[in-house]
C-alpha cells in the first residue's frame, strides 16, 4: 500500500476518496482552487495545495499543476476521482513519466474506452452486443446525415469523447437535425475539447443499466452485480439503485459476463462500469446493449458498496499498489438492496436551472441504512464555477421497499439553506406509483418531470414566516409598553400587520396578522382567519415551532440579503417582502424590457447585434454554468437595445444581457 496518495477532484468526490485514506492509515494530499480554499475538502485531507484560480481549465484540470503538488508533497499515487482528469490520457500518461502511480487502468484502455466509436468496435469485436449505428471516426455534418437516413429516426447524437450526458441530443424529426449536430458539437467541444460525434439508434422506453466490474494486473476481472440508473433527465442521472429490480440471476450473470468481456478487451485494470441499455418492455428476452465504458469510478457507486459491503476506493488503491483482488466471483454477494439520490444546486420549477449561494444551514440526515457523501458545509459558497452536485443521500434497506422509505425518510430530515436545490423534487419523485413499482425508463423523468416540478406554495410556509417577523417584533425585557407591541396598541382590537410576500416561481401573497406571536390571527392571501401560535425551539436559535389552526409544524430558518430561507420536510423557500414600490413597477406581460440571465454563468454565443429586429422566441444569447447551457430567447417582437452580454464573459443571476423594445429598425 501506498505511503501518501494525492488526490486531484473537489468537492463530495474528493471527500469520499479522503475518508477511505484516513481510514486505511495513509496520508493524504488534497489540493484545491481560489474558490475551494475554504472547502470541506481541504480540512479533511493531510496536507492541502492550492493550484489555481477557480476556473477548472487553470486548476483541476492543469496537468502540470497537479503533477507538481504531487511531486512537493512526495505523493507516490495520485488518485483522480470521478470526473476532471480521471479519464484523461495525457494526465495518466503524465503520472507515469513523473514516476508517480496514476489509480485507475492503463491509458491504453482509457483511450481505447474514452473513445466511444472504437469503444463499440472493440466490444463488438468481442462479442458484446452493440446498439446500431454510425462506426466511423471524424464524421462530417454530412456524414451524420447520411447515417441517421441509413439509420431512421429517432436517433441519439452522442460525443465521441466524454459522458455524463453532456453533448447529447435526441432528434425525433429531419428538421431538428441540423441545429441538433451544431449544438451538440458546441457543447462537446466546451466540455472535452473534442466536437467529434456519432450517431446511434434511440432504443424506446430504454432502461439504463450498469454493471461495475473489477480487474486487477495480475489478470482477475470481476464484476460485482448491476447498478439500474435508469431515473434521469436530460441524460443525467438522478437517482440510482443496486440490484436491478428487472433482472433475475440469469440475466444479472449473462450481463456480468457481458461486462467482464469488455474489460478484458482492452486490458484493464482498477474499476470500471460497463454501461448496456436494455429495452424496457423486452426485459423476458433481456435484449442489451453496450452503451459505453467509463475508465473510473462512478458517482454512484456507494449503492454497490452497501449490497456487497466492500470499499470500491480501497480495490482500487490496493490493485494500483500492484496486489491482487482479494476476492473472487464466487465470493460477491448482493444483500438487501440500495437507493442513491443525488442533491443538486438547481430549481427544478425553473427546468433545472444551477443555483448558487452561501449554505446558511446544514444537517445531513443520519439513521440505520443511511449515508450521506457530501462536499459541502454550513457557510461554503456555492458558485457556477463547477458541478452543481452538493451531495448524495443514500440508504440501504433488506428489500427495495425498505431502502424507499428510509432514502425518504432521509431526504425529508435534510436541511439545506441559502439556495434552491432539487429535494423537494426527488422525494415527489420517489413517491410516484411507476417508481415504487420499479416501472422505469429512461424517458420517466421527462414525462412526468412537471408533475413533481410545479407545486401550490404552501399556505403554512407564508404563515410561519409572518410568524418569525412577528417574533422579532416582539418587545424584550421585564417591562413592556403597550405601544411596543406588534400592531400597536388599540382602545378596541388590535391592529393588523401586513406583508406582500413574493417566492421565486410564486405569485405575490399577501398576508396579514394581528396579535402577539403567542396568540394571534393569521390570513394568507383570501384564505379564512386562523389562529397561530409561534415560538423559537431554542434561545438564540431563529428556528420555529409553529401552532397554525391546531396543527404543530416545525421549521429551519435562515435570514440573509433580505430573505428568509425557511424549510420543513426537506423542501426550502427563500420569502421576501415585496414593496409596494416594486409591486407596482412590475412590467405588464408583452411589453418587452431586459432580458435576465437566469442564473450565474458564462457567455457563450451572442447571436444578435445592437439594433437588430428580432422575433418572439429567436434565440439571443447562450449563458453557460455548472456543465449546463441555457438558451436566452426574445420575449417579444421588437429591436435589441443596449446589447451588453459578450461572448466569454461571466454574469450574474438575473444580470440585464439587453433589453428587447417592441417595434422595428427603421423607427
Amino acid at each position: 500500500m501506498f505511503d501518501t496518495v494525492l488526490v486531484a477532484n473537489r468537492g463530495e468526490i474528493a471527500v469520499r476518496v479522503l475518508r477511505t485514506l484516513r481510514r486505511l492509515g495513509v496520508r493524504s494530499v488534497g489540493v484545491y482552487s481560489d474558490a475551494d480554499a475554504d472547502a470541506p475538502h481541504v480540512a479533511l485531507a493531510d496536507v492541502a495545495v492550492r493550484i489555481g484560480p477557480a476556473p477548472a481549465a487553470q486548476s483541476y484540470l492543469s496537468i502540470p499543476a497537479v503533477i507538481e503538488a504531487a511531486r512537493s508533497t512526495g505523493a507516490q499515487a495520485i488518485h483522480p476521482g470521478y470526473g476532471f482528469l480521471s479519464e484523461n490520457t495525457a494526465f495518466a500518461a503524465a503520472c507515469g513519466e513523473a514516476g508517480i502511480t496514476f489509480v485507475g487502468p492503463p491509458a491504453a484502455a482509457i483511450e481505447a474506452m474514452g473513445d466511444k466509436i472504437r469503444a463499440k468496435q472493440t466490444v463488438a469485436k468481442a462479442g458484446v452486443p452493440v446498439v446500431p449505428g454510425s462506426d466511423g471516426a471524424g464524421l462530417s455534418d454530412d456524414d451524420l446525415t447520411a447515417a441517421v437516413e441509413q439509420i431512421g429516426y429517432p436517433v441519439l447524437l452522442k460525443p465521441s469523447a466524454g459522458g455524463g450526458g453532456k453533448g447529447m441530443r435526441e432528434v425525433h424529426h429531419p428538421e431538428q437535425l441540423a441545429d441538433a449536430i451544431t449544438s451538440a458539437r458546441r457543447e462537446a467541444r466546451g466540455s472535452f475539447g473534442d466536437d467529434t460525434l456519432l450517431v446511434e439508434r434511440l432504443v424506446s422506453t430504454p432502461r439504463h443499466i450498469e454493471i461495475q466490474v473489477m480487474a486487477d494486473t495480475h489478470g482477475n476481472v470481476i464484476h460485482l452485480g448491476e447498478r439500474e440508473c435508469s431515473l434521469q433527465r436530460r441524460h443525467q442521472k438522478i437517482v440510482e439503485e443496486a440490484p436491478s429490480a428487472l433482472l433475475d440471476e440469469t440475466q444479472r450473470a449473462a450481463m456480468g459476463a457481458a461486462a467482464v468481456e469488455a474489460a478484458r478487451a482492452v486490458g484493464y485494470t482498477g474499476a470500471g462500469t460497463v454501461e448496456f441499455i436494455v429495452e424496457g418492455d423486452r426485459a423476458g428476452e433481456l435484449a442489451f446493449y453496450f452503451m459505453e465504458m467509463n475508465t473510473r469510478l462512478q458517482v454512484e457507486h456507494p449503492v454497490t458498496e452497501m449490497v456487497t459491503g466492500l470499499d470500491l476506493v480501497e480495490l482500487q488503491l490496493r490493485v494500483a499498489a500492484g496486489e491482487p483482488l482479494p476476492i473472487g466471483q464466487e465470493d460477491v454477494r448482493l444483500t438487501g438492496h440500495a437507493v442513491e439520490a443525488r442533491v443538486y444546486a438547481e430549481d427544478p420549477a425553473s427546468g433545472f436551472l444551477p443555483t448558487g449561494g452561501r449554505i446558511l444551514a446544514l444537517h445531513e440526515p443520519e439513521g440505520p441504512g443511511v449515508r450521506v457523501d457530501s462536499g459541502v458545509a454550513q457557510g461554503f459558497v456555492v458558485g457556477s464555477d463547477y458541478d452543481p452536485m452538493l451531495a448524495k443521500v443514500i440508504a440501504h434497506g433488506s428489500d427495495r421497499a425498505e431502502a424507499l422509505r428510509r432514502l425518504d425518510a432521509a431526504l425529508r430530515d435534510t436541511v439545506l439553506l441559502g439556495l434552491d436545490t432539487n429535494v423537494g423534487f426527488l422525494r415527489a419523485l420517489l413517491a410516484d406509483d411507476d417508481v415504487r413499482a420499479a416501472r422505469l425508463d429512461t424517458g420517466l423523468v421527462g414525462r412526468r418531470g412537471s408533475a413533481w416540478t410545479t407545486s401550490q406554495l404552501p399556505a403554512d410556509v407564508l404563515a410561519a414566516t409572518a410568524a418569525h417577523a412577528m417574533l422579532a417584533l416582539e418587545p424584550t425585557g421585564p417591562v413592556v409598553d403597550p405601544f411596543d407591541v406588534p400592531g400597536g396598541w388599540r382602545v378596541g382590537e388590535p391592529a393588523w400587520t401586513t406583508w406582500q410576500m413574493l417566492v421565486s416561481g410564486h405569485e405575490p401573497v399577501v398576508v396579514r396578522v394581528r396579535g402577539r406571536a403567542a396568540a394571534a390571527e393569521c390570513v394568507v392571501g383570501d384564505d379564512p382567519p386562523v389562529g397561530l401560535r409561534a415560538h423559537r425551539r431554542a434561545p438564540g436559535s431563529q428556528d420555529l415551532e409553529v401552532t397554525l389552526d391546531g396543527v404543530i409544524r416545525r421549521y429551519h430558518c435562515a435570514h440573509a440579503d433580505h430573505t428568509l430561507w425557511i424549510g420543513r420536510d426537506g423542501l426550502a423557500w427563500g420569502v421576501r417582502e415585496q414593496a409596494p414600490l416594486e409591486a407596482a413597477a412590475t412590467a405588464d406581460e408583452g411589453a418587452g424590457g431586459p432580458v435576465l440571465s437566469p442564473m450565474p454563468g458564462t457567455v457563450t454565443v451572442v447571436e444578435v447585434t445592437e439594433g437588430q429586429q428580432v422575433r418572439a422566441g429567436q434565440r439571443l444569447v447562450v449563458v453557460e454554468a455548472m456543465k449546463m447551457e441555457h438558451v436566452l430567447t426574445a420575449p417579444i417582437d421588437g429591436v435589441v437595445r443596449e446589447l451588453r452580454a459578450r461572448a466569454g464573459t461571466t454574469v450574474a443571476r438575473d444580470a440585464a444581457l439587453l433589453i428587447v423594445e417592441p417595434g422595428t429598425e427603421e423607427e
